[in-house]
């Protein structure tokens, strides 16, 4: 279905990202890879499924190298006709005790980076007549915990910029649109199963349970795979008059 379309996810060395590159590769699309840590084995994943694969390590808190890896899209995959909007960080803390630092790194990649990848791809996109941004927010755009104040600042900023940029390419041929997810069992998920196991003295499993109750009411984690699908339908014809929604995939979370 994506034959011939180029797109680049954010963060997709792992969890969420790798899991939606992989799932566009399959339907045909050129993809750009992002993120930190190993590269090689994403890169060789997405190239076995006998798509066009490339790797940018940009800093996605640093415009400067956002705009880098636009350009080396473009000059080497095409494009970008599809992107996604994954990266992201946390941090826990009381607002009187959040570290300022953290804070704006959590702007900075959450939020900010959406903002910049969109603004040097949105031309293209409308001068070829079809384009499609996927935010991947969070149930904490749409709701908050206690906490969690930058990533629910940045979260909700998510989806106001994605209704904002829906509504100016209304009748452009590009979407925007934006997926809200809450527990997937990322990395930085079990880092907070980890902690929450450590902090009770509790085995993990428990630790899990006890995530997943307070929030979800499916007592299931979302995958990475039904994230990645959703993606592709927001990319399809059948998704072409879905604009500036914030889809919730969230086992009731937010449903409460």
């Amino acid at each position: 279905m994506l034959k011939g379309k180029t797109a680049i996810v954010t963060g997709s060395t792992s969890g969420i990202g790798l899991g939606i590159a992989l799932t566009l590769a399959r339907q045909g699309a050129k993809v750009m890879l992002n993120g930190f840590g190993d590269s090689a084995g994403p890169l060789a994943e997405v190239r076995a499924l006998g798509a066009e694969a490339a790797y940018h390590g940009a800093d996605m808190s640093k415009p400067a190298e956002i705009e880098d890896l636009i350009r080396q899209c473009e000059a080497t995959l095409g494009g970008p006709d599809i992107i996604v909007n994954n990266a992201g960080i946390q941090h826990v803390a009381n607002v009187e005790n959040f570290p300022v630092e953290r804070w704006d790194a959590i702007i900075a990649i959450n939020l900010s980076s959406a903002f910049h990848t969109m603004r040097l791809s949105l031309d293209g996109m409308k001068k070829r007549g079809w384009g499609r941004i996927v935010n991947i927010a969070s149930a904490h755009g749409l709701v908050a915990s206690a906490g969690k104040s930058a990533y629910v600042a940045a979260k909700h900023g998510i989806v106001g910029l994605t209704k904002a940029a829906a509504l100016e390419c209304a009748t452009s041929g590009v979407t925007v649109n934006a997926i809200c997810p809450g527990w997937v069992l990322t990395p930085l998920v079990q880092k907070q199963i980890d902690a929450r196991a450590a902090a009770g003295g509790i085995p993990l499993e428990q630790a899990q349970r006890e995530l997943l109750a307070e929030k979800q009411p499916s007592l299931r984690f979302t995958t990475p795979e039904q994230l990645a699908e959703l993606t592709v339908f927001l990319c399809s014809p059948a998704a072409d008059n879905v604009l500036g929604v914030a889809w919730a995939v969230d086992g009731g979370w937010t449903a409460q």
